[in-house]
């Protein structure tokens, strides 16, 4: 194999990378007063989360950002606002942007999960078709009728009733776009799966699988590291300046689906990715061009979707870690050897990566029962 066989890479499960799996569905109000209220909810909420991020950044004890959130909203919201402001700020920091200058633009409202209050603690599911929403300026609940899709609908029935009973939580992003009200709503993914699962992989080949911004390159090899087939879905104009970021994402998505229906048809039964919390930050290059596309490339949100849809078509999902993956003299040695693009290549040493720590454990598996 090209890949060192005296280093020891540990494999990590990937299905447990993935807790929730967010589905999405519009909101209708009931009275033009209740959605006058969301949106006033919704720009305090924004205004908490823009506040928190210079709190934070400033250094200021989590304990004061806390009591000022929940001052400004309730205790609930505040909450949530305040691990969502945490998050934004190391995005911006890994990123080498400056937490300072941070502006939300969008109006939106996150509401964490809670089992003890019914699954959720400011947004109650009263069925598939009903939503209440806590109002925290005059203790009250605005009333709100949900659309969802109609293979949805089963999933979201389900789930509305496992959190009234107390055995399941669910959290919830209220997001403003183009005049719509949607509701983000994460479900359990074993939920999930119980709907949409296409089947059981059966073979026995592993395919490898590079993600990039613009391009996803699969490798599909034997148990030996044997090249069996090479896929490569290539949607250049993602990346180009002023495309529309949902729109980009649904393009990715449409492109690891075709990916993952032509492993499930060709024997595949692994797919393995890289471990991303390896990376401990985005690597930059001296290119503009490719600059921006690494700072628009929501590279864990596409890792999680490729991680659901494994599940999906019965695939076992494995992260290995990424170093000498992508430049390396074995990199560029596979390349010259075997006539494969760079992405190719990266997408080939991580599926014969997960092939060497494989056969590493069963070594020491047989040689610790042999004692």
């Amino acid at each position: 194999m090209y890949v060192s066989q005296c280093q020891m890479h540990r494999v990590r499960d990937a299905s447990k990378l993935v807790e929730y799996v967010t589905i999405a569905g519009r909101l209708e109000p009931h009275t033009e007063e209740d959605y006058v209220k969301l949106v006033r909810l919704a720009h305090e909420f924004r205004k908490a989360v823009t506040y928190a991020t210079r709190m934070i950044t400033k250094g200021i004890d989590p304990n004061t950002v806390l009591r000022e959130l929940r001052s400004m909203l309730n205790k609930a919201y505040g909450d949530s606002a305040f691990k969502l402001a945490k998050t934004i700020v190391e995005s911006a920091r890994s990123n080498r942007g400056d937490p300072l200058k941070i502006e939300i633009r969008r109006l939106f409202i996150v509401s964490e999960g809670e089992v003890g209050r019914q699954g959720n603690r400011n947004v109650r599911l009263d069925d598939s078709s009903k939503v209440r929403i806590r109002y925290p300026y005059e203790r009250s609940w605005l009333s709100f009728r949900a659309r969802f899709g109609e293979n949805y609908v089963p999933r979201v029935k389900e789930l509305s009733e496992l959190a009234k009973s107390r055995k399941c939580s669910y959290s919830v992003r209220i997001v403003f776009r183009n005049g719509r009200i949607y509701l983000h709503l994460s479900v359990p993914v074993e939920l999930y799966l119980k709907y949409f699962r296409k089947g059981e992989a059966k073979g026995d080949l592993i395919a490898g699988f590079d993600l990039n911004s613009d391009r996803i390159n699969m490798v599909i090899v034997d148990k030996y590291g044997r090249v069996v087939d090479v896929r490569t879905a290539r949607f250049p104009e993602v990346t180009s300046p002023g495309y529309p970021r949902n729109k980009a994402r649904v393009v990715r998505l449409q492109a690891l689906v075709k990916l993952f229906n032509y492993a499930y048809h060709h024997g595949a039964n692994v797919a393995v990715f890289e471990d991303l919390d390896k990376i401990k930050r985005r690597r930059f290059t001296r290119s503009p061009t490719a600059n921006r596309k690494i700072t628009r490339f929501a590279k864990k949100q596409l890792l999680t979707h490729a991680v659901v849809m494994s599940l999906r078509y019965g695939l076992k999902p494995a992260l290995v870690d990424p170093r000498g993956t992508t430049s390396s003299p074995v990199h560029s040695a596979v390349m010259k050897k075997h006539g494969l693009d760079r992405h190719t290549t990266s997408a080939y040493l991580i599926a014969l990566r997960y092939l060497q720590d494989e056969k590493t454990v069963n070594s020491y598996k047989a040689y610790k029962q042999s004692k």
